[in-house]
């Protein structure tokens, strides 16, 4: 269903810049699949699908950003024979979901200071811990836990930066596919499309995606935040309960 909705509008899209032949035939066009991804209950994960039109010749790289929040990563050490957490850094602001998609490999027509600004890339994905002083005191230790928070987060199906899997269909209609794991955070998410043309970012079209729960998973959620005692009070009676159920059940057999 979704590919023939897609298909659909890229013909009426093709067809109006072959009749009209007006100034907007130069705008960079994006559109989404759907705009709001809905969490039920039953949710295992969902992909998205991201098409558009470039304005002229270039390459084409997508980028897509979860809702910021702070990430504390822990260093594990071993006490008498008991890992437990030892050290620890606090990043600011880092996306709680990214991904990457480009037409072709990055090296090939994307130069470093462009993708350094525009953070395009794992490897230049921002991550300023809170404590500065604590990291410039070790630079070597800052740089071990950029390196496990980025491996942890692609282990999840959270961060995923892969090129050649964005593909044109002719008179540069484009499109990518994101996937959308099932532990994806709620919130809105911005999707950053670049043409870079000979070494350069001559356009950027930014688009916004809304992840959010629906059913009584969003009513758990809801309840959860804005009466946080009371939803911590109900939660240990349940398990309370289960455990003495569980018990009880165990005695009979």
């Amino acid at each position: 269903m979704v590919r023939h909705v897609f298909f659909g509008i890229l013909l009426a899209i093709t067809v109006s810049f072959a009749v009209g032949k007006s100034a907007d035939a130069r705008e960079f066009t994006v559109d989404l699949s759907k705009r709001v991804v809905q969490i039920t209950a039953g949710f295992h994960g969902t992909d998205l699908l991201i098409f558009g039109v470039a304005p002229g010749d270039g390459d084409i790289v997508v980028v897509v950003r979860g809702p910021q929040h702070d990430e504390i990563v822990r260093k594990k050490r071993k006490v008498l024979g008991v890992w437990v957490n030892g050290d620890e850094i606090t990043f600011e602001g880092v996306p709680s979901f990214y991904s990457m998609a480009s037409n072709r490999p990055l090296d090939h027509f994307l130069p470093g200071d462009v993708a350094a600004v525009q953070q395009i890339g794992l490897e230049n994905l921002l991550l300023i811990p809170k404590d500065e002083a604590r990291s410039s005191a070790d630079p070597h230790s800052w740089d071990h836990f950029r390196h496990a928070f980025l491996r942890n987060k692609v282990a999840n199906g959270l961060y995923r930066a892969e090129t050649g899997n964005l593909n044109f269909l002719g008179n540069r209609l484009f499109r990518t596919e994101v996937h959308f794991p099932a532990n994806v955070s709620v919130g809105t998410f911005g999707i950053d499309v670049h043409l870079i043309r000979k070494g350069e970012l001559v356009a950027t079209e930014t688009t916004l995606l809304n992840v959010r729960k629906f059913g009584i998973e969003a009513r758990i959620f809801n309840f959860a935040h804005r009466y946080s005692f009371a939803y911590g009070v109900i939660a240990v009676i349940i398990a309370g309960f289960a455990g003495w159920a569980a018990n009880a059940a165990f005695r009979k057999a």
